[in-house]
């Protein structure tokens, strides 16, 4: 391994765990969605673990047909903001979605209504598979022009290298960010708005979705 791959290296490790760490979308809606819906500690890391593979990959497919058909950073850059402009306004959306479902749920009482029932079920069933397309459309934009330079030096194993390490820190980190949140979570007393759980995930949701929008 050279040193100047050694460094890129040691740049993809940082760039991926501060840019999850700073950015709250990573693993707000899953400690939220999490803590309203019950979901096992288990079940939320492989969520988490899966939405992160759909995160990062998608970039990855992009930059790479981008430096396969020699499309420039720049034109690159663009189609990532795009697609996070849809990541935005799609949670912002199930954000806001789920927050009205929840209050009218919260104000119901109607815990064992049939048609609740159902409607619960179903919402339960497809949240995952919602992250999971929400993440897929939001784009992890300092990865691509990390890739630029091992492939501008053509160097394939650098590329493999680069994306490995990017990758595998920015998952980690927002696993470990979870399960972190979602412990302090645990020592804060919210029986009293057990209730509300579900208009709170989706607002948590929301706000989420508002702040990728502008730029926070």
């Amino acid at each position: 391994m050279t040193q100047e791959l050694g460094a890129l290296l040691t740049t993809a490790a940082l760039i991926g765990f501060i840019h999850t760490v700073l950015g709250p979308d990573h693993y707000v809606p899953f400690v939220a969605m999490a803590r309203a819906r019950n979901w096992s500690r288990p079940k939320t890391i492989i969520i988490t673990i899966w939405c992160g593979i759909g995160h990062v990959l998608s970039s990855v497919v992009i930059g790479l047909i981008g430096i396969a058909i020699g499309i420039s950073v720049t034109s690159l850059e663009s189609v990532e903001a795009i697609r996070g402009d849809l990541a935005a306004w799609a949670l912002t959306a199930f954000g806001l979605v789920y927050f009205v479902w929840g209050l009218r749920r919260a104000m119901r009482h109607r815990r064992h209504d049939l048609i609740e029932g159902h409607t619960h079920e179903k919402q339960g069933s497809i949240t995952p598979w919602i992250l999971f397309t929400v993440f897929v459309l939001g784009p992890c934009e300092p990865l691509i022009p990390i890739l630029m330079y091992p492939a501008a030096q053509q160097s394939f194993n650098g590329v493999i290298l680069v994306v490995l390490v990017f990758s595998l820190v920015t998952i980690a980190t927002m696993v470990a960010s979870v399960l972190m949140l979602s412990a302090g979570l645990t020592l804060v007393p919210f029986h009293k708005l057990e209730m509300y759980s579900h208009a709170l995930a989706g607002f948590a949701l929301l706000l989420c979705g508002v702040a990728i929008q502008l730029g926070l």
